[in-house]
C-alpha cells in the first residue's frame, strides 16, 4: 500500500508540476530568472516531501505550490509593465563588449570576470576578443556574442527607449542627447510614456507604442 502511495503521489506531482510551469509560461531552463529559479526550487523540494512523507496530507504541499505560481504570475504581470520592478527582480542586460572593446567598468558592477568571458566565448567557438564585435550579458546570465565578420554591413538596433524609460547610455553610444530624442518624439506627435520600445538603427529612430500591450 506504502508502495502505492508513492507511486500516486509522484504521478500526481508531476502532472501539477507540469500544470504549474505551463501556467506560468515557457522559458528555457537556461533563461530562468532568479525568480523563476527560486520558485523551481521551492516547487521540487515541496513535492519530493510530499512524496517522501507519503503518511502527511498532500494539500501541505499542494497549496503553498499553488500559492508559490500565483505569486509568480502577479510578479511577471507586474513586472512586463513596471520597468523599476523587473529590472529589480531580473536585473538588466550588460554591454561586455561595445564595437570590439571591453567594457571593464560594467564587468565590475557585474562581478563578472575575464575567465567568465573568456569561457563563453570559446564556448562560441570563438577564439579571440578580437573576433566579438558586440557581446551582451543577458539577465538570464547568457552571453549574446555578434562577431564582427557575420556581416560587415548589419548595424545592430540599438534599443533608446524601453518602456517608455530613455536609455541614457545607448545615447551616449551614438553620440545623441535627450533634445534630439525629445524632437524626434515631437515629430512622430508621440510621448515618451506611449512608447513601449524604440531603438536605433541605421541612422534611424524606430518607434513601437504600447497599444498593443494593455
Amino acid at each position: 500500500m506504502e508502495y502505492v502511495s508513492v507511486v500516486f503521489r509522484s504521478l500526481l506531482f508531476y502532472i501539477i508540476i507540469a500544470l504549474a510551469y505551463r501556467f506560468m509560461g515557457k522559458r528555457e531552463v537556461g533563461e530562468l530568472s532568479v525568480m523563476d529559479f527560486i520558485v523551481s526550487l521551492f516547487i521540487a523540494e515541496l513535492a519530493a516531501i510530499s512524496i517522501e512523507n507519503y503518511k502527511d496530507s498532500m494539500l501541505l504541499s499542494i497549496l503553498p505550490i499553488i500559492t508559490l505560481v500565483i505569486i509568480q504570475f502577479v510578479v511577471a504581470s507586474i513586472s512586463l509593465k513596471k520597468e523599476n520592478i523587473r529590472n529589480a527582480i531580473d536585473g538588466e542586460v550588460s554591454v561586455i563588449i561595445n564595437r570590439g572593446k571591453i567594457n571593464f567598468e560594467e564587468m565590475l558592477k557585474q562581478r563578472y570576470n575575464l575567465d567568465d568571458l573568456l569561457t563563453q566565448l570559446r564556448a562560441k567557438s570563438i577564439k579571440s576578443i578580437e573576433e566579438v564585435d558586440y557581446a551582451i550579458l543577458e539577465t538570464s546570465g547568457k552571453l549574446s556574442v555578434f562577431k564582427r565578420d557575420d556581416d560587415k554591413d548589419r548595424v545592430y538596433p540599438l534599443p533608446v527607449i524601453l518602456d517608455g524609460k530613455i536609455q541614457e547610455d545607448v545615447l551616449v553610444q551614438i553620440n545623441k542627447d535627450q533634445k534630439w530624442l525629445n524632437k524626434k518624439l515631437e515629430e512622430e506627435n508621440y510621448r515618451l510614456e506611449d512608447i513601449f520600445y524604440g531603438f536605433y538603427q541605421k541612422n534611424r529612430l524606430f518607434l513601437i507604442k504600447k497599444e498593443s500591450i494593455k
